[in-house]
């Protein structure tokens, strides 16, 4: 999960960070003082905590920017969490969406109850947004979601595709499956892709599956592979409820 604190009080950005890392395992938010550094960064984030008062851009000025931007550039947007001292802003944040506000001081009960919130709205989200990818057989062509394959394993001029349920021989490259799985899956071998989601363990030689099954990795391919898992496991949600 991407996350910014943006507050120009050094002490409630470290407090929301605190707080942050004691309810997601391994959360990793970027900290920024003003809204115009926000906006500077040009990084595209998964939720949001925006301090309504501060120098240059406020946070309402900075979150309709943050919404015109996801507009052009078809991209979801951001759940906000507005900060602030004083209780008669909030009601400016209801023109730019926001999910929720947080009142100064800010109170660890609180917290906790408003990111569990925007938590199962962002698990919302990803299941409206699941991936599918086009496959053709030699006598059907359909969508399989993403989500339901294991591995991709190259198979000459096909491939096959391991589900928990079945292998499906289709019509493509490693290349082609790659462009379509995404960031989900690594190539880990010239002949595999793994969807690091059913992974289970690794070691120099291969990965082993959720499903028993083991897979090639490439000697020179390790110290990436390491980096990347490392990676998708930090933007995984894990919520100690």
């Amino acid at each position: 999960m991407k996350i910014a604190i943006c507050d120009d009080e050094k002490a409630i950005r470290q407090q929301i960070q605190e707080l942050l890392e004691k309810e997601i395992s391994g959360v990793c938010p970027e900290l920024y003082e003003t809204g115009d550094s926000l906006l500077a960064a040009e990084k595209q984030f998964d939720l949001i905590f925006l301090d309504i008062q501060m120098a240059g851009a406020d946070g309402i000025e900075t979150a309709k920017k943050l919404r015109e931007r996801s507009a052009l550039k078809g991209e979801e947007e951001a759940i906000l969490i507005f900060i602030t001292g004083i209780k008669e802003y909030v009601f400016e944040a209801f023109d730019v969406a926001a999910f929720h506000y947080l009142l100064k001081p800010i109170a660890e009960d609180k917290f906790r109850e408003v990111l569990c919130r925007a938590i199962k709205e962002l698990e919302k989200r990803k299941k409206k947004q699941r991936r599918t990818v086009f496959i053709k057989t030699r006598n059907r062509s359909f969508t399989l979601d993403a989500d339901s394959i294991l591995y991709v394993e190259s198979r000459g001029k096909k491939i096959e595709i391991h589900t928990a349920g079945e292998c499906i021989e289709a019509y493509s490259s490693m290349n082609e499956m790659e462009g379509q799985l995404g960031e989900a899956f690594y190539r880990c071998h010239r002949g595999y892709l793994v969807n690091m989601a059913y992974v289970a363990e690794y070691d120099s030689e291969g990965i082993t599956l959720q499903s028993g099954e083991r897979v090639y990795l490439a000697k020179e391919k390790y110290g990436k592979f390491v980096k990347a898992y490392m990676r998708y496991l930090r933007n995984e949600v894990h919520v100690d409820v």
